[in-house]
């Protein structure tokens, strides 16, 4: 079988439409009997690579490859979907479902707590800013860890403490700054120019709370921003990470 790289052993093919491609541009057809299994359902999506021969199918996510499906026996498919439906339909499946979704929610909790916790102390601000920063870090925690939300704060690819700091630095670039209404030319390096000089701006902002600057409040665009309430504040892994 023609497959494209993916995790060790597994073949990956590209969905351009209707079509499937190989890593190598090669149209390919999907073999005879199979069917596509869409993401979404985790529990069938492991059964079936269990179960023996499947593809991976890709598309594309803001220019990188993800995961958007399985393709495998549809006689295999049918049968994993039966007995699925057989196990969520009995009283231990909803008690196992809600043992786990309060685990979950209990995990998330903590980490809200923790990802707190680590932006105050990032943030280190003057004894007499300390209210200021209590309200950044709380405000910065409730956008940026939400579940689902593909913030930095959700990447597990780099520490807490990094992620805090590249939580702030986006809230502010977006609260702070004129960053949401600029023009920008398009091309990577030119945004990402943008907001490394943005970046900069906020980083000297917090380093005269930190240096118990004088500052006044009426003025400050952080504390001005703080004083304000947004709901319409969207920033992602793809965009915030290694942008400052």
């Amino acid at each position: 079988m023609a497959h494209s790289e993916s995790k060790e052993g597994e073949f990956a093919v590209y969905r351009v439409g209707k079509s499937h491609f190989t890593h190598d541009n090669k149209a390919i057809t999907l073999p005879d009997g199979w069917i596509v299994v869409e993401a979404g359902d985790a529990a069938l999506t492991r059964r079936v690579k269990s179960a023996g021969e499947y593809w991976v199918i890709k598309g594309m996510y803001r220019g990188k490859p993800t995961n958007v499906g399985l393709c495998a026996p549809a006689q295999t498919v049918d049968r994993l979907r039966s007995e699925l439906a057989t196990e969520r339909q009995s009283p231990d499946y909803a008690k196992r479902l809600a043992a786990g979704r309060a685990y979950r929610e209990r995990k998330q909790a903590q980490y809200e707590v923790d990802f707190e916790q680590t932006l105050l102390a990032w943030l280190n601000f003057a004894p007499r800013y300390h209210a200021i920063a209590q309200k950044l870090a709380k405000r910065v925690t409730s956008f940026a860890t939400v579940v689902g939300s593909g913030t930095v704060a959700r990447t597990q690819r780099i520490s807490i403490e990094e992620r805090a700091r590249a939580a702030v630095i986006a809230w502010m670039r977006h609260c702070t700054t004129n960053y949401d209404e600029m023009y920008i030319e398009r091309g990577n390096d030119r945004r990402r120019m943008v907001r490394r000089q943005l970046a900069q701006q906020s980083i000297a902002l917090l380093n005269r709370y930190r240096r118990d600057a004088d500052i006044d409040l009426d003025r400050c665009p952080l504390a001005l921003a703080l004083a304000e309430k947004r709901d319409d504040i969207v920033f992602d892994e793809e965009d915030e990470l290694g942008e400052d």
